[in-house]
Order: structure tokens, then C-alpha cells, then sequence
């Protein structure tokens, strides 16, 4: 049998795909946690034990830029950190509080009627973060649930 140059460019071409399958579906497989089923594309990381009480990232419908979302985002760590320590109470109050809430505070902490910018997101971070160690000053450390 005798085998002209595209045959042979061909049966490489075929050896190089199917050489390279394995390591595709190993890349498609791949996650954070070996004993999920979690996509390596979602690149899911476990939550630490001291994230418990942490407001999440927003989710991608809530705003149209991540801009928008991130103030959101410290909007509701806001209204968290003011409800604890208004109530004085140590627990957790993450469940107590939902997104539609941060979107209806938005008139609270808006500094534009730009709607791309209503806010100043590192204004908010800033307030956040100075409400937050005010909670850990009343209450080291906050409980989850209790």
C-alpha cells in the first residue's frame, strides 16, 4: 500500500486530535473541590468558616455593570452593620436582609441621577467598612445564628 503526502498529513492531523481529547475533557472536568461536579469554568471556591456572615457577591441579574452591583453589594453590608448595631443584637442577620433591599436603599446613599453612577462605591465600601469593625468592637466575634 502506498501512501501519498495528504494521507500521511491527514493520519497526523487525526493522531494530534485524538492525542489532545484526553487532555480537553480533563480541563472541561477539573474543579476547585475533586469530589464535586462543579465546572473548573465557575471556578466555585469554598466558603471559609469566617465568610459565613459575609453579604456574597451580587448576582449577575441584579445590575447591569459590576460598578452598580459592587454598591449594592456595600449598600446591604450597610444596612446589615446599622440593623446590628442598632439592635445590639451579635447574630448573624445576613438572612434577614435581601438584595430588593440594597435597590430600595439605593435613594438613601445615591449622590447622582447619573443612572450609570449613582453612587460613590468607595464612599460605600468606606462607610461599610468603619460600620463593620464598629460590629466587631461590640461583639468579637460575630456568631453565625446566635
Amino acid at each position: 500500500m502506498r501512501l501519498i503526502i495528504p494521507d500521511i498529513r491527514f493520519l497526523g492531523f487525526a493522531a494530534l486530535v485524538l492525542g489532545a481529547l484526553p487532555c480537553a475533557a480533563l480541563a472541561q472536568a477539573s474543579t476547585t473541590d475533586p469530589s464535586s461536579n462543579t465546572p473548573f469554568s465557575s471556578m466555585a471556591i469554598a466558603r471559609d468558616e469566617g465568610d459565613a456572615c459575609r453579604v456574597p457577591k451580587p448576582p449577575a441579574d441584579l445590575a447591569e455593570t459590576a460598578y452598580l452591583r459592587n454598591g449594592y453589594r456595600a449598600i446591604l453590608r450597610i444596612l446589615i452593620a446599622e440593623e446590628m448595631l442598632a439592635s445590639e443584637n451579635c447574630a448573624c442577620l445576613l438572612d434577614a436582609f435581601t438584595w430588593d433591599q440594597a435597590l430600595g436603599a439605593l435613594p438613601r446613599f445615591q449622590t447622582s441621577d447619573t443612572p450609570r453612577l449613582p453612587f460613590k462605591v468607595l464612599d460605600l465600601y468606606a462607610k461599610a467598612d468603619a460600620l463593620e469593625a464598629q460590629v466587631m468592637e461590640a461583639c468579637p466575634p460575630i456568631q453565625d445564628g446566635g
